[in-house]
């Protein structure tokens, strides 16, 4: 599968922004996505996971509340609504897919997934 994520941007603090990752080449309702970020010197971090059939999700501790990750499997697509942003959530923002055989299982590990987009960067002033 293909990955192309989108939306980063310059933002002030407080404001919003809505990222997308569009998958193409196989079966989109087949996978567990995942979104992951980094800065440069720093490993890449766990920011959200939901699992095939959307009904499950988990956060990192420090976007809980912020952020909401979702998936419309009709456009093949998962999206990131980011809201209040902080200037700590500056980064490089990758969405990820594996394969699971369970519509309920999800992934917060980095190396459990295959699949890697090229990453939209969002920046935030204060």
């Amino acid at each position: 599968v293909q990955l192309q994520a989108s939306g980063g941007g310059l933002v002030q603090a407080g404001g919003s922004l809505r990222l997308s990752c569009a998958a193409s080449g196989d079966t989109f309702s087949s996978y567990v996505m995942g979104w992951f970020r980094q800065v440069p010197a720093k490993e890449r971090e766990f920011v959200a996971t939901i699992s095939r059939s959307g009904a499950r999700t988990s956060y990192a501790d420090s976007v809980k509340g912020r952020f909401t990750i979702s998936r419309d499997d009709a456009k093949n697509t998962v999206f990131l609504q980011i809201n209040n942003l902080k200037p700590e959530d500056t980064g490089v923002y990758s969405c990820a897919a594996v394969r699971a055989a369970a519509s309920l299982d999800y992934f917060r590990n980095y190396g459990q997934y295959r699949y890697w987009g090229q990453g939209t960067l969002v920046t935030v002033s204060s």
